[in-house]
């Protein structure tokens, strides 16, 4: 059953409750905006990848936007880092939409849909192990201080990867970008600081990576309205919560979800 509340916009319950259950992990832990829904869309609703991605980039990108305006309001952004990955990610992000925009979507169906499996597992395997990652390639020397030329470089090229692959599958920014975080950067972000971060990071990149396919009009407003519906409030909660509880578990709950989700993708 849908409910009509604009006229000409109906809004589907099935998506709002994906978009309440995918805005309150993404206001919570920072994972989940693309390397959840997008898997939702394409693997439980049938959507076809490329309107998939498109919708995914948008509702993304307004959700972490709410997301990220609850964490600022806390101080718990570090702007230093951030601008730091949009350095890297916003020129890729562009460069792979400009290549999309001169590509034909629907020849991109089978192996678009292998390669989101491919990133949702890695993604998937990053949250579950990175925190052993972390403690078996990092020194324990303190990282608060200004970074080093170094892993300002670093962290430029860990942004070109993920603006490249947000781009391409809308996975990334969070699954992907909170792992890079956690490495680059271990001592000098608090899990909070972490998600809050990390979303920041997000909304221009979503915005960004999302714009051929708007322009292409790929993205779904129907689909998008009902995710909304569900995700504002949610998100809200989640970023209330974030420094409340412990987001290590929900992780690991999601990390299973998305290899899953990644696996049925690679072999169907």
């Amino acid at each position: 059953m849908e409910l009509t509340i604009l006229e000409g916009i109906a809004i589907d319950p099935n998506y709002a409750l994906a978009g309440a259950v995918t805005g309150f992990v993404v206001g919570l832990t920072g994972v989940g905006g693309g390397a959840l829904m997008t898997p939702l869309l394409l693997l439980i609703f049938g959507i076809a990848p490329h309107v998939a991605i498109a919708t995914d980039l948008w509702f993304a990108a307004i959700t972490k936007l709410i997301g990220a305006a609850v964490h600022n309001r806390r101080g718990h952004i570090d702007w230093g880092i951030v601008t730091r990955l949009w350095a890297g990610s916003l020129p890729a992000a562009g460069l792979v939409v400009a290549i999309v925009a001169l590509s034909d979507p629907v020849g991109r169906t089978h192996w678009l849909t292998k390669t989101i499996g491919v990133v949702v597992i890695l993604a998937a395997l990053g949250i579950v192990f990175a925190p052993r990652l972390i403690a078996a390639l990092n020194p324990a020397t303190p990282d608060a201080e200004q970074p080093s030329r170094n892993r300002t470089s670093l962290t430029i090229l860990a942004g070109a990867v993920l603006g490249a692959l947000v781009a391409l599958t809308s996975i990334g920014a969070g699954a992907l970008g909170t792992v890079l975080l956690l490495y680059l950067y271990p001592r000098r972000l608090l899990p909070h600081q972490l998600v809050a971060t990390d979303l920041a990071h997000a909304i221009p990149l979503a915005m960004v990576a999302g714009a051929g396919y708007l322009v292409a009009g790929m993205v779904d407003w129907h689909i998008l309205a009902s995710l909304l519906v569900g995700s504002i409030p949610a998100v809200i909660a989640g970023g209330l919560s974030a420094g409340k509880l412990s987001g290590r578990k929900l992780q690991i709950a999601l990390a299973a979800v998305l290899f899953a989700a990644g696996l049925k993708s690679l072999l169907f």
